[in-house]
């Protein structure tokens, strides 16, 4: 066997058809285009699903299924992420730290997918937890608040806010009446300084 000897298998090629060479052929003539009209010319061809203009069957039928919005914003985190937190309190933010989620995620679910081994609290209301979840959280000597729970807890973090703000801002009015005070002590020490001069 020899490369020039090599020929395709028969009946695996079929030759080009040779059109306009006589009627006789059967492809002479019209060469199988028909008379006349778009699709008898070079280069004329129709879209697939053309209808002649009329609306087509792909626009005539009902659209199937929406994009939920709230996929977008909903998340699902496996147990075994929850290693990756610093710390041993489990939110949002700190899901967000740890690149577990985005910054679009506005509530996440805890999955049971792998082992948990740290201990790690559950208290963002945000986060919905899995009964298996919790289990797996609970033997790693972690725990999951309920809802009560979280709401309570959420009040509280709000409220300690809230309380740090106020002394933050205490403390900056104090200092800012301690520097009036102090400036004002300074101009009335440099007038005496002055009338006693003269």
């Amino acid at each position: 066997m020899q490369l020039n000897t090599l020929s395709p298998a028969q009946g695996s090629t079929k030759s080009k058809r040779r059109v306009g060479r006589g009627i006789g052929s059967g492809w002479g003539k019209t060469c199988g285009t028909g008379h006349k009209g778009q699709k008898s010319r070079s280069g004329g061809s129709i879209k697939p699903g053309f209808e002649g203009g009329q609306m087509p069957l792909q626009m005539r039928l009902p659209k199937y299924g929406f994009s939920s919005r709230i996929g977008r914003m909903t998340a699902e985190v496996r147990t075994a992420e929850l290693n990756k937190i610093e710390g041993d309190s489990a939110t949002l933010e700190s899901l967000r730290k740890a690149g577990v989620i985005s910054a679009n995620i506005k509530r996440a679910k805890i999955m049971l997918s792998g082992e948990v081994k740290k201990k790690v609290t559950i208290e963002d209301i945000n986060i919905a937890v899995t009964k298996g979840a919790r289990e797996s959280i609970e033997k790693a000597g972690g725990k999951v608040l309920d809802a009560e729970a979280k709401s309570a807890q959420k009040v509280k973090t709000a409220a300690n806010k809230k309380e740090k703000a106020k002394v933050q801002k205490k403390n900056a009015e104090k200092g800012a009446k301690s520097g009036d005070n102090a400036a004002q002590a300074e101009v009335g020490g440099k007038t005496e300084q002055n009338e006693n001069n003269a």
